[in-house]
C-alpha cells in the first residue's frame, strides 16, 4: 500500500485563540474536529494559557460545546449530546485507541497545567481504512494498531501533537467516531488517540477534564444531567485513573 496521509502544518491543529470567546474557538474547532471528509485534522488543541482558574476553564468547555451543537444544528438539523463529563487523574500510558462511544462522537479532554510529562499522537484510522477498501470496523478487526502489525501498517497516518504544553490549560478535541466512509461526506470520520506518560509521579496530578460528545437527532437529551455537568465544573474532586493516591485530599 502506498501511504497517502497528510502531514498537518501545526498552524492547522494547533490554536492559541487571542481571546477566549467561545463563539469564535468552536468554530475553528469544529471544522478541524467534527470532519466528513479527510480534507481537515479530525483532531486539534487549544491553548488558552496558564493564568485561567480550572472552573472558568471547564466552564469555557461547556460553552464551546453550546456553540459547537448551534454550529451541527445550523447545518444537519442535529444536536450535540453529553455522554460522559469526568474529571481524572490519568497516568498510564496508551496505545492508538477509540474510546467506547456510538459511530459518531468527539472527546473534549481538558488538560490542566502538570508537573507530569505527557505527548499525545494521533493515528488517522480511518485514512488508513479508507485507503486499505475498508470500514473503520473491518480495519480494527483486520489490522487492530494496539498489536504491532497494525501499528506499522498505520504509522504513516500518525501525528504525534508538536504544541502539547503541559504547562498550560488545554483542550484537545479529538474526533472518536467510527462510522463508515462515503462519498458524499454525511458521516464523521474519526481518529485514534494515544497518550505517552514520560515519568508517571504518585505525589503529582495529571489532570484531564474528560467529556464525550455524541452527534445525535434533534431533541435527544444530554446523558449528563445539568446537575452533574455543574458539578464536573465546579468539583474541586479529581478520580482516580489507574493509581490510588488516597493520600492527595482531592482523590475520590
Amino acid at each position: 500500500m502506498e501511504a497517502t496521509a497528510t502531514v498537518w502544518n501545526t498552524d492547522s491543529i494547533c490554536l492559541r485563540p487571542p481571546t477566549l470567546d467561545a463563539r469564535s474557538i468552536a468554530r475553528d474547532v469544529y471544522e478541524r474536529t467534527c470532519r466528513t471528509k479527510f480534507d481537515a485534522p479530525g483532531f486539534c488543541v487549544v491553548n488558552v494559557g496558564e493564568s485561567i482558574e480550572s472552573v472558568t476553564f471547564r466552564q469555557l468547555m461547556i460553552e464551546i460545546k453550546q456553540e459547537m451543537a448551534s454550529i451541527l444544528l445550523s447545518r444537519t438539523n442535529q444536536t450535540l449530546a453529553y455522554l460522559s463529563a469526568a474529571r481524572f487523574d490519568q497516568q498510564e500510558s496508551t496505545k492508538p485507541h477509540l474510546d467506547g462511544g456510538p459511530e459518531e462522537c468527539f472527546l473534549m479532554l481538558g488538560y490542566e497545567p502538570s508537573e507530569v510529562l505527557s505527548e499525545l499522537e494521533i493515528s488517522d484510522y480511518t485514512k488508513c481504512a479508507a485507503d486499505l477498501g475498508l470500514s473503520p470496523t473491518e480495519f480494527l478487526a483486520k489490522h487492530n494498531p494496539m498489536f504491532k502489525a497494525g501499528a506499522d501498517l498505520i504509522q504513516p497516518y500518525v501525528t504525534k501533537i508538536p504544541c502539547f504544553d503541559n504547562r498550560s490549560f488545554q483542550i484537545v478535541s479529538i474526533n472518536n467516531s467510527c462510522a463508515p466512509y462515503s462519498e458524499s461526506g454525511e458521516r464523521w470520520q474519526g481518529v485514534l488517540h494515544t497518550a505517552r506518560i514520560l515519568a508517571p509521579d504518585e505525589t503529582r496530578r495529571r489532570v484531564i477534564n474528560s467529556t464525550m460528545i455524541a452527534r445525535s437527532p434533534l431533541g435527544t437529551d444530554d446523558l449528563v444531567s445539568e446537575a452533574s455537568l455543574q458539578e464536573f465544573a465546579h468539583t474541586s474532586e479529581v478520580k482516580r485513573r489507574g493509581y490510588d493516591k488516597r493520600h492527595l485530599q482531592d482523590d475520590k
